[in-house]
């Protein structure tokens, strides 16, 4: 872990994940965004801290724990160890906390701010009656629900789950959330960045300029009894959402710490699915407000990862499992893949083709080759030692130039939350540096020793490309990067995740005389019958 820090904090967050049944790619593609982002702005030297979790209450827990013959707590005991926190190693996640909401820092302090908000008047008790989805734990307006077909013909069926929904009638409390709808315009103008992307923003605000009804954020223990109970009134627990969206405040201190929530809050980006954009672009800053907190920084609204043409999904039992593809591509090529072949931001279809055929041609070809061929030559014409380059030539320069170009045009990328273009913009140092060695042809130089100088000017210019490259791509794929790293540099010039992004393209940080070690292959072929 890197330990510069130029005191700016930066705070990102996933979603909580629902703990109802095994996560699958979709999950693990917004867990990889975020530690991207994460180790980005921690190798600037940045306070980067990166909150993942589990949301553990709810009656879709509760059925499904009912189901299964056990409790919701045994239930989800289990899922988190079996399958959530190894989630974690699969994919090589560097997150700072794990929060799940039957811990008692969350309970306790959930309880805390919805007393402040029922104390300041914007919780009352009333009555409603409406659609509820199990599956989305949330009221449905007539606009979210499709005519149900086949088994399900003359129902109302939610447009997510392609489930019918159930008619509720209930005395809950409820969420002034309407008295919000003039402040939430104001401030989305007044923060255009707070929604991202554009097309996500535009979608808020048309929802919201519709207008914005009270929501019930109670459940009356008759029932069901899984949740937080209503502070004031223990008949009652609280909706779900309400609880889970609180997470995000409660893992840093609110209600408990308040130096440490001070010092963390507002987040800097908070990264969710498109499908539960509204409650974290709608009535999670609507609740903050009701609180005197500040909303956070952004909220990115990411798309689907679709597979067939259609979203996955657990309970279409349509999703993939991470580890069907790091046990045969590795977690570096599952992070890469997913990063770069998908515009985030923007909805994206997986196949294994492609996975395949991205695998060989940038990394194993690309990258990989890149980087073992460079240090072989090394270690072939120089003992493996780093050569005294001479003067630099137009075509060194052009090296110096795209690499110095990469990493502005990465980090500009990375401020935009736009990962697949900080990676494509790294890209371009790969191919030139592919380039340079196919036009110098260094195999060649070493044959004349009239040539020695400008084979050791050339073989420099790779190994320092190289260096670049590593610090880079170090926030994509870690692994393959320090191994790279702990070849080319022999420690000399300190751990990796400590190396400055910003200072990155700095060229010569490489010294001569550098011993290089054997790299073991980054990217090693894969049988196209074990790649499926």
């Amino acid at each position: 872990m890197s330990t510069n820090s130029n005191g700016r904090s930066f705070y990102v967050t996933t979603p909580i994940f629902y703990v109802n049944d095994a996560p699958h790619i979709g999950h693990a593609y917004t867990e990889v965004a975020a530690d991207v982002l994460a180790r980005w702005h921690r190798q600037r030297g940045e306070d980067s801290f990166l909150l993942t979790g589990t949301d553990e209450h709810g009656e879709k827990v509760l059925r499904t724990a009912a189901a299964n013959k056990v409790s919701p707590k045994d239930w989800t005991d289990k899922l988190v160890h079996d399958a959530w926190l190894p989630l974690l190693e699969t994919i090589d996640i560097d997150n700072q906390d794990f929060i799940r909401t039957t811990e008692p820092r969350h309970e306790e302090n959930v309880q805390k701010f919805m007393q402040k908000l029922y104390d300041t008047g914007f919780i009352y008790q009333g009555s409603f009656k409406g659609a509820y989805c199990v599956g989305c734990e949330e009221y449905k307006n007539k606009a979210d629900l499709v005519d149900g077909a086949g088994e399900f013909e003359g129902q109302d069926v939610c447009a997510i789950h392609s489930k019918p929904v159930e008619q509720l009638e209930e005395n809950n409390y409820f969420f002034k959330l309407s008295e919000f709808e003039q402040p939430l315009l104001d401030f989305f103008e007044q923060n255009p960045n707070f929604i991202q992307p554009e097309s996500a923003k535009n979608e808020v605000v048309s929802f919201v300029r519709r207008g914005l009804e009270d929501l019930s954020i109670s459940r009356s223990k008759e029932k069901f009894d899984w949740g937080i109970d209503i502070p004031w009134d223990d008949s009652h627990i609280t909706y779900v959402w309400f609880d889970a969206l609180l997470n995000y405040i409660t893992a840093i201190g609110y209600g408990q710490d308040e130096a440490a929530f001070s010092n963390r809050w507002p987040a800097t980006v908070q990264i969710v699915g498109k499908d539960i954009l509204r409650f974290h672009a709608v009535i999670w800053p609507a609740m903050l407000m009701a609180a005197d907190i500040k909303p956070p920084q952004q909220i990115f609204g990411h798309g689907w990862l679709l597979v067939g043409g259609e979203k996955m999904s657990k309970s279409k039992l349509t999703g993939i499992a991470p580890n069907q593809i790091t046990d045969s591509f590795g977690s570096d090529a599952f992070r890469y893949y997913f990063m770069k072949a998908i515009a985030f931001g923007q909805d994206g279809s997986f196949s294994w083709e492609d996975l395949s055929a991205r695998y060989q041609s940038e990394l194993a070809n690309g990258f990989g080759n890149l980087a073992s061929r460079s240090l072989a030559m090394v270690r072939k014409y120089f003992d493996g030692v780093i050569p005294t380059p001479s003067d630099y030539t137009d075509i060194d320069k052009q090296v110096i130039k795209v690499a110095e170009e990469a990493v502005l045009n990465a980090d500009r990328a990375i401020d935009e939350v736009a990962i697949h273009d900080a990676i494509n913009s790294v890209w371009t140092l790969v191919d030139e540096l592919n380039s340079y060695i196919t036009s110098q042809e260094p195999w060649a130089l070493a044959k004349d020793e009239a040539n020695t100088a400008r084979l050791e000017t050339v073989l420099y210019v790779c190994s320092e490309g190289l260096r670049v490259l590593s610090v880079l791509l170090a926030p994509v794929i870690p692994k393959a990067t320090a191994k790279l790293w702990a070849a080319l540099t022999e420690g000399k010039l300190g751990e990796l995740a400590d190396q400055p992004l910003s200072e990155a393209g700095n060229w010569g940080q490489l010294l001569p005389g550098i011993n290089v070690s054997e790299l073991e292959v980054l990217f090693p072929r894969i049988e196209a019958e074990t790649a499926s």
